[in-house]
């Protein structure tokens, strides 16, 4: 290993001074207190470095980023960081003006660390990257500070304090481990918090979203995660097919150059075992993660995926990764290994990106500012995206004509009428921008879909009074997103459709899965109403600052004579006013068609000012009660469940309850487990993992299987999370509950609890055998990966109430349906949501999808005097699909019969 001359020695501490150990030394991890003692220690003794506080986290720790250059260089940040703005964002930028911008900025390069902090190479590698910069002196790292200023961003404090707490407190060494963490290592979403980078939900995100997307908007973003593939030590750029279609091609061929860059340094170095494209699972298709959601902000996006663990492991032999080839040039043997050698791999690793910075700075500036004015240029004119449905109806036109002789084969083409037959359609544009009215039922479920995108750096216009479009009129207050702007392929994707190609092993094949979601599109999750604008168009349009967010606000009217006010259950907000109304023992009704009323006093109007106007709700005053009988309703004792070590999908449920003000309890197997649970509960809601499968079938989704520790392996505090679901005690207990009037609410593959039940239900997914049996569709023959799916609802039960006759849901091959004839003759089961038609792909893949035709896909059965509701799709996925929240808000109230409340009196 290299010698490095430090700089500053005796004033600059090493690790070990400050720890009591190297970074890297076997068995040992240190905590987010001690690193952020260390991070400030670095930046008081360093003029190299300073300490940047990002926010704080979901828990309230400070999260930093250190950012590091010359001592010259951190003198002038603000013009270096108003310099990438200006680039990145090419406003009224000349290409002059940017080749001179380019030769007078510094390259931004953003390094981060311990996003997921059981992949404990990341936060560490982190803190040695930063040691180094700020105390080597060799001729390599004085360019680097000279040219590049560098981010290094910690991405989990929560996270590094749990996990590494939780691996050192055994005192004997080689008894520590990973295993059994009790909870999530970030709160709500711990894995998932690598899914949250276009929705940024999380204080974390949005922490790292305004440094990346508002303050500085860095050329590179390099994600540290774990680990690499059995057999090699890291994976890396270039990464594997299909890459999105929205995006700037520089992004592919700037992942490649980069990607050489990192594998040779490796080679150079003698350190074997880098793979890449074929070599790992890794795509650049999806959007939502930190190394993903930059490529639609024109940021080179690196991930690597290393191997390491303080407690030492072995390299396993993988025979096929032993033979050079394009994906490992250079293969590692069979061998043990040490926490240091990937701390070591790490930090070689960011010196090569950050050596290709600073000899390629000016390229790297200018290539940002290029794919912006190509994003821009492509919105301001008629443009055709290559979308593979696109060149499929290239293909089937010239197809149908040969058939049909009218063409004679054009050998090895096919006559460019065809392509210009689709490919110049006016009507296939993509469009100059999106108006979304405010005239719309839940404009404040609108603002909260524009805070995302202003989180993620998109310009976003008001309308500052009435106008036409189009032939529309748009009242003042609505939104505008104009496709002419620098990050465009990210609007494109949170509007447009995504269109994942056909992918499979080989013709005829099983599918290869997406490496996450294959559509996400989320105005259609979010369920907003929007227009799309083909041509160009203009209007009374004041831009709003960038990174401000929008907090719609409406104005209570009130006046002499009302008897009440009334609040539209289409609006998700509504339900975190009544929340409010209902925690301050405000009366509140519903109506025969779910409306909320509440009668007019001076208690009621306080609390209707204070909560609803600052949410944008608008409240209706009424001189008259609404007709039909009302029913007075209060808040229910909801149950959550939840497993020891966490589970993601309901953390993010509990996380949406919090932020709409229902009040939850998580529950623990243990405790449904010891029964009596209506004396406890009114509602117990199962997310996808939590009901296991009936044996021989499962009704499909996700599944998610975690080996439990025994109690003696866990301190005493979290023992009361242990326990699991079983078919002979705690589903006994829940059929039960809902005989004697309780309520279970089921999504995704919780609904297995319908067969445990024997209730008159199927899988719909299924194909006859030869011998009269039934079997699953094979994914060859149908397989759709996390996409959106358009389905009916029947919008007059109560569960549904506030909801369209049609909406969009989130589908990861979801639970699908078929009802026995005579349950549905006798209502005791009743379809609530289904597949109108065999073509229900709104977004993503759905290979086989004319499968789901007439399928269920959800509904509500009776059980005793209580009910079990079954919803197949992630109605709440990630807290993003707002569209599908109130399926589940409206079975958290009760309601009984006012008496005598009619719209007559009292």
């Amino acid at each position: 290993m290299m010698t490095l001359t430090l700089a500053n020695a005796q004033k600059i501490p090493a690790p070990k001074e400050h720890f009591g150990f190297s970074i890297g030394d076997d068995y040992h991890l240190a905590t987010y207190t001690q690193t952020e003692a260390y991070f400030k220690k670095l930046a008081a003794a360093s003029n190299r470095a300073k300490l940047v506080d990002m926010g704080l986290t979901e828990e309230g720790r400070h999260q930093y980023m250190m950012v590091v250059s010359s001592p010259e260089n951190l003198k002038k940040l603000d013009q270096y960081k108003t310099i990438s703005q200006k680039l990145a964002r090419a406003e009224g930028v000349t290409e002059a003006q940017a080749r001179t911008l380019s030769l007078e900025g510094k390259a931004v390069i953003w390094i981060d660390g311990g996003l997921h902090a059981t992949e404990t190479v990341g936060a560490h590698q982190l803190i040695e990257t930063m040691y180094q910069l700020v105390s080597r002196q060799d001729a390599e790292t004085k360019r680097i500070l000279d040219e590049v200023i560098i981010l290094l961003a910690h991405a989990n404090p929560d996270g590094q304090e749990l996990v590494s707490s939780w691996y050192m407190r055994e005192e004997k060494p080689e008894k520590r481990t990973l295993d059994f963490l009790p909870k999530l290592y970030q709160k709500y979403i711990g894995h998932d918090n690598n899914r949250d980078f276009f929705m940024m939900n999380m204080k974390e995100s949005w922490n790292i979203g305004r440094q990346l997307y508002v303050e500085w908007i860095p050329q590179v973003v390099y994600n540290h995660h774990q680990a690499g593939p059995a057999g090699s030590v890291v994976a890396g750029p270039p990464y594997r097919d299909p890459f999105n279609h929205v995006y700037d091609p520089l992004i592919i061929t700037s992942l490649d150059a980069l990607g050489a860059a990192m594998n040779s340094r490796l080679n150079a170095e003698g350190k074997p075992g880098y793979t890449q494209r074929a070599g790992s699972v890794y795509s650049t298709w999806w959007n939502g993660g930190l190394r993903t959601a930059p490529y639609f902000h024109n940021m080179i996006g690196i991930l690597t995926e290393i191997i390491g663990s303080p407690t030492p492991s072995e390299i396993p032999l993988v025979p096929q990764r032993l033979i050079p080839n394009g994906a490992t040039p250079f293969p590692i043997t069979p061998q043990k290994w040490h926490f240091r050698q990937s701390i070591d791999y790490s930090v070689s690793l960011n010196y090569a990106v950050l050596n290709y910075a600073a000899r390629h700075r000016d390229e790297l500036l200018y290539n940002s500012y290029r794919m912006g004015k190509n994003a821009v240029d492509r919105g301001a004119k008629d443009t055709w995206t290559s979308y593979p449905k696109r060149v499929e109806e290239i293909t089937k036109a010239y197809r149908e004509d040969q058939k049909k002789a009218k063409v004679v084969s054009a050998g090895s083409g096919i006559p460019s009428k065809y392509y210009d037959s689709v490919m110049t359609n006016p009507s296939l544009r993509d469009p100059r921008g999106y108006i979304l009215s405010a005239a719309q039922p839940d404009f404040p479920t609108v603002a909260k879909f524009m805070n995302a995108l202003i989180k993620s750096g998109v310009q976003v216009h008001q309308a500052t009074a009435a106008f036409d479009v189009a032939g529309k009129s748009y009242p003042a207050g609505s939104y505008v997103v104009k496709t002419g702007q620098a990050f465009r392929p990210h609007v494109l994707d949170m509007f447009e459709p995504q269109d994942h190609p056909n992918d499979f092993q080989y013709p005829g094949g099983p599918p290869v899965r997406p490496y996450d979601a294959a559509g996400w599109t989320l105005a259609y999750q979010m369920g907003v109403q929007f227009d799309r604008i083909l041509d160009a168009f203009d209007g009374p349009f004041r831009a709003l600052p960038y990174g401000e967010l929008q907090y719609p606000k409406a104005n209570l009217v009130s006046k002499a004579g009302l008897t009440g006010y009334t609040l539209d259950p289409q609006i998700n907000d509504s339900y975190t006013v009544v929340n409010d109304l209902l925690r301050e023992k405000i009366d509140v009704y519903r109506t025969s068609t779910g409306s909320f009323f509440v009668p007019a006093t001076d208690q009621s109007k306080q609390l209707l000012e204070k909560t609803a106007s600052p949410l944008g709700v608008a409240v209706t005053g009424v001189s008259e009660r609404p007709a039909g009988t009302l029913e007075k309703i209060s808040a229910l004792r909801v149950g959550l469940w939840d497993t020891y070590g966490g589970s993601m999908p309901s953390g993010w449920v509990r996380w949406l309850t919090e932020q709409f003000h229902f009040p939850v309890e998580v529950v623990f197997p243990n405790t449904l487990n010891a029964g009596e649970l209506s004396k406890k509960f009114d509602v117990l809601v199962f997310v996808t993992g939590a009901i296991p499968a009936v044996a021989g079938g499962d009704s499909g989704g996700r599944s998610y299987t975690r080996k439990e520790p025994k109690e003696s392996e866990i301190p005493e505090e979290y023992r009361g999370m242990l326990g699991k679901i079983s078919a002979d005690t705690t589903l006994v207990h829940l059929q039960k509950f809902m005989q004697d009037g309780g309520t279970v609410f089921t999504i995704g593959s919780s609904t297995n609890l319908a067969f445990h039940l024997k209730l008159p239900v199927r899988n719909a997914l299924v194909e006859i055998m030869p011998d009269g049996t039934e079997k699953r569709l094979v994914s060859e023959k149908y397989f759709i990966p996390g996409s959106i799916l358009r389905v009916q609802v029947d919008s007059t039960q109560s569960v549904s109430w506030g909801m369209p006759g049609s909406c969009d849901v989130y589908f990861d091959n979801s639970p699908v349906f078929s009802i026995a004839p005579d349950a549905l003759a006798k209502q005791t089961v009743r379809p609530l949501m289904w597949f109108a038609n065999g073509t229900p792909l709104r977004s993503g893949w759905a290979w086989g999808q004319a499968y789901l035709q007439g399928g269920v896909a959800a509904f509500e059965a009776s059980v005793g005097a209580g009910k079990l509701y079954a919803f197949g799709p992630e109605i709440t996925f990630r807290a993003q699909s707002h569209g599908t929240f109130k399926l589940l808000f409206n079975v958290m109230y009760s309601s009984k019969k006012a008496g005598g409340m009619t719209a007559t009196g009292e």
